[in-house]
């Protein structure tokens, strides 16, 4: 049976239809709004897989049909990874909708969102999230929901739900907020350095303007839900924890106080495998069962430290921030570096600086973008002590220099008074907690140390939660294990004066308001510390950029002359690089930008160009070629694609009879510009020329 469910949402119709397509999978609805068209499905095994973790897959796929276009790859088609976009977007539906499974689900799981349909104003990214809850909520599959999804912006100092694409640039807060009827899941997003009360209060404005979009969903369950599936924890033996418990309590806390993360992860694998092998006789084949109890045990160890005695792993205080050191320039050939390190994450953020032709190329569903800001952020598997195959950015690696990017690009110049193209490099050495907000740190200093004429220093951290009926104690700075235990993982990044970047997830089903505030107060406070630390090793940017970065060179042309830059085919442009070893960009406004890595060769290929471009003068003279003669004069080429005409009357200063005495094609002759008409038709005169020679005036 189909459904249809409707909502007004800022003055347009959203809507969720389930029953008409895809219904061999557990669950599907098609989101509509604007002529913006998602179909999210859902499909969870009936087998059980041996896992100690859940199953869950989240694909978001945006073909390029649904935009009216054909794919500009050489096969026409969407192939290969997905996009970076395509890979957030899945992380944003993932996220929220993780915490939502029951405890020990283990049934993979697959949600598959595909965009069918664009119209360059709703961005389906939302819509996505929207269909992924509704599926899971209609379909037999247990899940807590359900959950909303919508974008919130700020335009003219109002608050406004899911804005238009092209709104967006107008607005100084852009976030993504997830929540449930009585809280909020999830928070993603930045703004142009906004206070912490503008920020909860747009956070909380988002989580009052979805509550239409969860009663939709519950009224399309209603009416097209199906029965779930029974689901029973498997049951814990009992025996074997309180066992375990006895033996291994003491000894895990002694353990988990241990401040170095290597030597205290080395105890416990060591202390977890004596306390198996202790029971092999008695449990033997049961050891799987018997380290899940010992991680669990853990965990609640770990809680009650903070709960109950007040204290952290590392024996900070909950506000207590770790010891941070940063040192600039430690790289001497790329054109900004610099090294943070706080407590036992080590973050090395690397800038280079390019011209206009190094700006990212990407095709996305509103078209081709090109981006001259870029973070890349890579977390090598030796940065936590492992051993793992070593490939492309995993969407961890994209997820995080994606909140990087957000939390500097809002304090970079304005491209108007810096034309390079920028990329950062964030190489996490040592990773113990919020290696992305080392990043934003480290590459902030790796700006200034290059000369990067940055807004305001910027700079984050990771803040964490542990919360158990009232009691509520929040922690700055969270380590690795923290951020594993609690309940959760809040990044705030900003400069002094507001906020750039957040990224909240949690693992209980919601967060209240009070909590968040407290949270924002106390980040505030830490991200201010931090600062200070910083602007210490670096105050400001540097006066002058690396002599190793290249040199932007930018004059203006007649846009009627870059026909004379390009050349035929590319061919004087071509030249023009070959010879001088630069970068030449011409846009259809005639401004040209050279890059080059000295100012000498900058200047050469600026000299060709001018020397290509330059307008001639009336009064002025130039040594011309003879390009073709007439009975009535020649003409001369006094400078590339551009000549006149010396009538037969000024080639000498007497009585021509026959042009071909005087000159012919080919040779040089010094002229003098006498007039330039409407047309652009130039009058030449090389008798002109002789008379000047000759100490005489007049024509």
């Amino acid at each position: 049976m189909e459904i249809l469910v409707k909502e007004e949402i800022d003055g347009k119709t959203l809507s969720i239809q389930a029953g008409k397509v895809a219904k061999q999978a557990s669950g599907s609805v098609v989101v509509q709004y604007g002529d913006t068209i998602v179909l999210v499905t859902v499909v969870s095994a009936h087998a059980e897989r041996q896992s100690n973790f859940l199953p869950l897959s989240v694909e978001y796929q945006e073909k390029i049909y649904a935009a009216g276009r054909i794919p500009g790859n050489y096969f026409r088609r969407e192939i290969g990874r997905p996009s970076e976009k395509e890979t957030l977007t899945a992380r944003l539906i993932d996220r929220p909708i993780r915490p939502l499974f029951p405890k020990d689900y283990r049934y993979e799981t697959q949600v598959i969102a595909t965009v069918l349909s664009m119209d360059q104003e709703n961005d389906p990214d939302t819509l996505a999230m929207l269909g992924a809850s509704a599926a899971l909520t209609i379909s037999d599959i247990p899940f807590a929901g359900p959950i909303a999804m919508v974008r919130v912006a700020r335009i003219d100092g109002q608050l406004r739900i899911n804005p238009t694409i092209p709104q967006w640039e107008k607005s100084d807060i852009n976030i993504i907020v997830a929540g449930s009827k009585t809280g909020v899941v999830m928070v993603e997003g930045g703004g142009n350095l906004v206070s912490e009360a503008d920020m909860l209060e747009a956070i909380f404005f988002g989580h009052r303007s979805l509550q239409p979009l969860i009663d939709l969903q519950l009224k399309l369950q209603e009416t097209h839900g199906v029965e779930k599936r029974p689901f029973q924890p498997p049951a814990k033996d009992e025996a074997l924890v309180d066992k375990l418990e006895a033996a291994a309590a003491a000894p895990i806390r002694e353990t988990l106080v241990i401040p170095e993360k290597t030597k205290r992860y080395a105890a416990m694998r060591n202390l977890k495998a004596q306390l198996v092998e202790n029971l092999a006789d008695e449990y033997e084949g049961r050891e799987g069962e018997a380290y899940d109890a010992l991680s669990s045990l853990q965990k609640k160890i770990s809680r009650d430290l903070i709960l109950k005695e007040g204290r952290r792993i590392d024996g900070r205080r909950f506000d207590e921030i770790r010891p941070i050191t940063c040192e600039a320039g430690i790289l001497p050939r790329p054109h900004g570096s610099a090294l943070f390190t706080r407590g036992e994450t080590q973050v090395l953020g690397v800038l280079t600086l390019g011209s206009g032709q190094d700006e990212q190329r990407v095709e996305t569903l509103s078209g081709e973008e090109f981006r001259p800001f870029m973070l890349h952020y890579n977390f090598p598997p030796y940065s936590v002590g492992e051993v793992k195959r070593m490939g492309g950015p995993s969407r961890r690696d994209i997820g995080h220099g994606g909140l990087s990017t957000r939390a500097i690009e809002k304090i970079l110049p304005d491209k108007e008074n810096f034309e390079y193209t920028i990329r950062l490099v964030s190489e996490v050495f040592e990773s113990n907690g919020s290696s992305s907000m080392g990043t934003v740190c480290s590459c902030c200093l790796a700006l200034m140390d290059g000369g990067v004429p940055i807004k305001a220093p910027v700079a984050g951290i990771a803040m964490g939660l542990v919360k158990e009926g009232d009691q509520v104690i929040i922690l700055s700075d969270i380590l690795g294990d923290e951020d594993h235990t609690g309940d959760m993982d809040f990044k705030v990044a900003g400069t002094r004066d507001g906020i750039t970047a957040l990224q909240m997830d949690i693992k209980i089903l919601e967060l209240s308001k009070d909590i968040m505030e407290k949270a924002l107060a106390q980040a505030k406070i830490g991200r201010l510390h931090i600062l200070e630390i910083m602007e210490a090793a670096l105050k400001e940017p540097r006066q002058e950029i690396s002599p190793f970065a290249p040199t932007i060179i930018t004059i203006q042309i007649n846009p009627d002359k870059i026909r004379e830059v390009i050349g035929p085919g590319g061919k004087v442009i071509r030249g023009i690089q070959s010879e001088t070893n630069t970068n030449v960009a011409v846009e259809d406004s005639g401004q040209v930008k050279v890059a080059a890595f000295s100012k000498e060769e900058g200047d050469a290929a600026i000299k060709m160009i001018e020397d290509l471009t330059r307008e001639p003068e009336v009064g002025a003279i130039y040594d011309g070629t003879v390009v073709k003669i007439t009975d009535f004069g020649a003409f001369v080429q006094i400078m590339p694609g551009t000549d006149g005409l010396v009538h037969i009357s000024q080639l000498a200063n007497h009585r021509v009879t026959k042009v071909s005495d005087i000159v012919k094609e080919g040779n040089k002759l010094k002229v003098k510009v006498l007039e330039i008409n409407r047309d652009g038709k130039i009058r030449l005169s090389h008798k002109a020329v002789l008379e000047e020679e000759n100490g005489k005036t007049g024509r």
